[in-house]
């Protein structure tokens, strides 16, 4: 018998209880929220447990306003045998960064953390080999965060006018 949404948000509930909170589906897909300090048990009870042994992406996103929880980072597992999906979450402050490192549960999480580190600055505590991937290691910053201005007010090569959408009509 193939698992549903439901089965799976049960028997979570029953052996983490309060650790997960803030449940969602969206599209079929089954979404939750860990507690930071427990995100390596629940995806190695996923692993073992349910199945979930194929992680298919694992990113970040920088939410400026949450104050104390600015960073996301963003589980995708896939139970290949039940084809079905789960996408699981951690918030932690952007003062300190830290996350367990999934590469204990799933070794292509390797590269995946390197690259959230490299433009998020989420720190995997216990990652083998947590460098820059895709920056120089002199950047000094995280680029994919959202601390800077999308454009350069000052410039002028974006007005309309240039695309023949100012000034007078002939």
């Amino acid at each position: 018998m193939a698992l549903t949404n439901e089965q799976i948000q049960q028997k979570l509930t029953d052996k983490f209880g309060d650790v997960i909170t803030e449940w969602n589906e969206s599209y079929g897909m089954l979404a939750f929220r860990v507690a930071t300090e427990q995100n390596l048990k629940v995806l190695q009870y996923l692993f073992d447990t349910e199945g979930f042994q194929f992680l298919t992406d694992l990113t970040a996103v920088h939410y400026p306003d949450r104050k104390g929880e600015e960073l996301c980072v963003v589980y995708h597992l896939h139970n290949l045998l039940d084809n079905i999906r789960l996408r699981m979450k951690v918030y932690v402050p952007i003062e300190k960064p830290d996350v367990y490192t999934a590469t204990k549960v799933f070794s292509g999480a390797n590269w995946m953390e390197r690259e959230t580190y490299d433009n998020f600055g989420v720190n995997f505590v216990g990652h083998p080999n947590l460098t820059r991937i895709l920056n120089v290691e002199e950047m000094d910053y995280f680029p994919l965060r959202k601390e800077y201005q999308m454009e350069d007010p000052t410039r002028t090569d974006k007005d309309d006018e240039m695309f023949g959408r100012g000034g007078s009509i002939m």
